[in-house]
């Protein structure tokens, strides 16, 4: 499965040629991967509108941006089993189609009160299973070597978040609330029509034998599967959680207008945007723990000098970009390990399941940092809390996976060698 090691830390070479069909799948999916998180962070960007014109508590906002979230990341499980056995050919038009449906009852009338939103969000978090979707499309049609680049480069489709924080506010201004709702649902549609026409699976594709739960027990079973789930709940669902709740940071914590704070999350998400995939290609270049490491380091020195509240003007966008560039490798560099340590017929399941904690990960710190706010007036103990969650990662990644890693790449050499070692005592 795996390519000769340049390190032990799991990197390799990527000297082999890749078909040209992969290229057009791989920016077929990153698109739909956009569409989908645009949809999916409608939600975010005016989560203080509707505090102010809803009367909503610093909890009741943060559970509001929350529960798309929560929702896209459990679905991911069975969306990702799904996937492996039905391929994502059908499954990204299914999914797209599929949250056209809360988009537009968003827009057209769920806005009105609270109860009416979290229904809305809950049903918006389809659009955030697409993840699932797209990372075993694109690793099939990539050999080990490249991998992890492509596979970073498909999660920079995540910069879908960036796309609503920009036009949002604006398109609300501009149009009334109606307008972004209405835009994103026609994306939706027209890539689901362009989807279900040209994208298509990798030759040869491993289709999963047996019923949904016993595939998903099996996959439990991988030690992979655990490992990437913990580093990616910290790696991505840091990135989550800044996405959804750095505007209420923003405005509250520093006293920024609404559309600036909007402005300055696009920002970060962009920049993590663009560093996913460079997490992927020092993975494919330096093994998946050396560049998780290098990325969760620079997270603990940015959360521990953001904890302090500095100036926002020159330390405090320095730190938060440096978390933004870290947060997005990382995660480049966890689907990194992923794509070369998973089964081939199990990518889809452990993408599923990685994928869910890493949202699930970007669920909980909203929730805390409104309460933290709340009780104490302030943001730091919850970046604190980061900084402690990314140390701990940083070292059971120089521990425990490193040594998973070393294991897989050692027995994959082992397998390589027989056939040679057979053919010449022959």
């Amino acid at each position: 499965m795996v390519q000769q090691s340049r390190s032990k830390s799991g990197g390799s070479p990527p000297g082999v040629p890749v078909p040209g069909r992969a290229w057009l799948v791989l920016a077929l999916a990153t698109v739909g991967f956009a569409v989908n998180f645009w949809a999916w962070a409608l939600l975010s960007p005016l989560g203080p509108r509707f505090r102010d014109g809803l009367g909503l508590s610093s909890f009741e906002q943060s559970l509001l941006v929350a529960v798309p979230v929560v929702v896209g990341s459990l679905g991911r499980v069975p969306v990702g089993a799904l996937t492996d056995r039905f391929g994502g050919r059908v499954m990204f038009p299914v999914v797209s189609a599929a949250t056209v449906v809360p988009v537009l009852s968003l827009g057209l009338a769920g806005h009105s009160s609270l109860g009416a939103l979290l229904a809305g969000g809950f049903f918006l978090g389809i659009g955030g299973t697409a993840f699932a979707v797209g990372v075993p499309l694109v690793s099939a049609w990539f050999p080990p070597g490249r991998r992890g680049l492509a596979v970073g480069v498909f999660g920079a489709g995540m910069g879908g978040t960036a796309l609503s924080a920009l036009t949002t506010v604006q398109l609300v201004d501009a149009s009334g609330m109606a307008a972004p709702f209405l835009m994103t649902a026609a994306a939706l549609v027209v890539y689901a029509v362009v989807a279900a026409l040209l994208l298509r699976d990798a030759p040869g594709r491993t289709v999963p034998a047996g019923p949904l739960v016993r595939r998903l027990a099996d996959t439990a079973r991988l030690p992979v599967t655990w490992q990437a789930s913990a580093l990616y709940a910290v790696a991505f669902g840091g990135y989550v959680a800044f996405s959804v709740y750095l505007p209420t940071y923003l405005r509250t914590g520093y006293g920024l207008d609404l559309a600036d704070a909007a402005n300055r999350m696009a920002g970060f998400v962009i920049l993590a945007v663009l560093m996913r995939p460079v997490g992927g290609w020092l993975s494919d270049r330096l093994g998946p723990v050396r560049a998780l490491a290098g990325s969760l380091a620079l997270v603990v020195a940015g959360a521990v000098v953001q904890s302090f509240t500095p100036p926002l003007d020159l330390v405090g966008t320095a730190a938060f970009l440096a978390m933004a560039a870290a947060l997005g490798a990382g995660s480049g560099a966890v689907f990194a390990l992923v794509a070369l340590v998973a089964p081939a017929d199990k990518v889809g399941s452990v993408t599923g399941v990685v994928g869910a904690a890493g949202g699930l990960g970007g669920f909980l710190p909203p929730l805390v940092m409104g309460l933290l706010y709340g009780t104490y007036g302030s943001y730091a103990a919850g970046l604190a809390l980061l900084a402690i969650a990314a140390a701990g990662a940083l070292a059971y990644s120089l521990t425990g996976v490193r040594a998973s890693v070393e294991e897989h790449t050692r027995r994959h050499l082992i397998r390589r060698r027989r056939p040679c070692t057979a053919d010449t005592a022959a």
